[in-house]
């Protein structure tokens, strides 16, 4: 039952609620539309992944740490490569079943094994530094800091790995339901805690240092007759700003809570199993239906939402600096407008779906499909022209005396303002000179 596939869980789901007589909707179908992102195909490699690899469902998603995109396969091999041209770095063959990862920072590579087994590498060289085992399969990424490797395991346990030697820490756990997604939630580290949600629709944050639980806040309670209805799994990262977090479960709600307390300070109800990305002002969600939605981050009020991607089985959000980007279950990766929400770019990386979440670095989006196409695009936005004067006879001419400003005594000076003024936006177009 733990095996549960989130495509056939989605199937159960749909005819559950149909009659044998009704069609089931088939997801959306792609259709062109006018491209104003440009975007180029940097590079392309394998990695070693196969038909196997697509069965299984595994937690094999890229990695990028200075410069360097970091990618693995179930076969056991780990790559290091340039982030602008691809070129090799180095290779390391673990010959281990690699299941989770690769997660980077700090110096270190760390990936995760479906018998257990836990491996770091050095950044720079490939050079393994240690290895520990837990009694369960990894199938997400784990969180890196300098002291301490925080990983979740498919037992609804929470382990935290001393990042020079591997050694066990602490281990926190979390009641698992009989019935569950497959996939686990990848923990994030945020001002000394680590936070994470679990398969019982909880999100937790610990001490890094001790392991204690610091908050625990239910995202959402099981319901409903059936254990496919009672469903609640946060299987997505969370995600920190601030002094804020924000989290999404599926059958659950998209919600904001404090980082130092866990309190909800607002929840909306929303499905997903993918995820989220926030920006300075916007979160992005991928639904378990596959609409895109935008909120804003300080209330949660929808902004906008795009249905042209219905039921394609989308990725998590990543952000570039204008544009959304997912991808889907045909190998297709779709650039959305982030303002508006409309489609701006597509480009197919293989006939292979993605379900792990690509990763942005600033408007290159680094994406591996499950049967092991790791690719890189860059998508540079236009130039936006800059504006022309209607009236060029108005300008001030060299020689000319600007007027002396004039002051109201009775008016106060205009109180300075908290925030920057936002520029005027330059328009589309530079309008016709005289």
């Amino acid at each position: 039952m733990r095996l549960l596939l989130p495509v056939g869980l989605a199937a159960l789901l749909i005819a559950a609620g149909c009659s044998k007589d009704k069609d089931v909707e088939p997801p959306a179908v792609l259709v062109n539309f006018p491209a104003t992102l440009p975007v180029k195909k940097l590079w392309s490699e394998g990695v070693g992944g196969g038909k196997k690899q697509l069965v299984l469902r595994l937690g094999l998603g890229p990695a990028v740490d200075n410069g360097v995109v970091f990618a693995a396969s179930h076969k056991g091999e780990v790559l290091a490569a340039s982030l602008d041209t691809g070129r090799h770095l180095w290779v390391k063959k673990l010959k281990l079943p690699i299941s989770a990862g690769p997660a980077a920072g700090s110096g270190m590579v760390v990936v995760g094994t479906s018998k257990g087994a836990i491996v770091a590498l050095d950044g720079a060289t490939g050079r393994e530094l240690w290895r520990q085992h837990v009694n369960s399969e990894l199938l997400s990424d784990p969180a890196i800091s300098e002291k301490v490797v925080v990983m979740r395991s498919v037992d609804g346990r929470l382990h935290g790995l001393d990042a020079r030697n591997g050694k066990e820490l602490w281990s926190v756990e979390q009641q698992v339901p009989r019935l569950s997604l497959r996939g686990t939630a990848t923990p994030i580290i945020a001002k000394e805690v680590a936070i994470s949600g679990f398969d019982n629709g909880k999100v937790m944050a610990v001490s890094l240092t001790s392991g204690d639980t610091v908050w625990d806040t239910a995202l959402a309670s099981p319901h409903g007759r059936t254990e496919l209805d009672r469903l609640v799994d946060v299987d997505s990262a969370v995600r920190a700003v601030g002094d804020n977090v924000f989290a999404t479960g599926f059958q659950g709600r998209t919600a904001m809570l404090a980082l130092d307390s866990g309190q909800l300070w607002w929840g909306h109800d929303m499905s997903s199993y993918r995820g989220l990305a926030v920006d300075a002002d916007n979160l992005y969600v991928t639904q378990s239906d596959g609409i895109v939605v935008a909120l804003r981050q300080r209330d949660g009020s929808e902004l906008w939402r795009n249905s042209k991607l219905k039921l394609r089985r989308l990725s998590t959000p990543v952000l570039t600096s204008t544009a959304v980007a997912v991808a889907d279950f045909q190998g297709y990766l779709h650039w959305l407008d982030k303002n508006t929400g409309e489609l701006v770019a597509r480009e197919r990386i293989a006939k292979e779906r993605v379900s792990n979440a690509p990763v942005a670095v600033d408007d290159t989006v680094v994406v591996l499909t499950d049967g092991g196409k790791l690719a890189a695009y860059r998508a540079t936005p236009p130039a936006v022209p800059a504006a022309v004067p209607a009236n060029p006879s108005a300008a001030v001419q060299p020689d000319a005396s600007p007027p002396a400003a004039t002051t109201d005594p009775a008016a106060p000076p205009a109180p300075a303002s908290a925030e920057p003024a936002t520029p005027a936006a330059a328009p589309a177009t530079p309008p016709p000179t005289p």
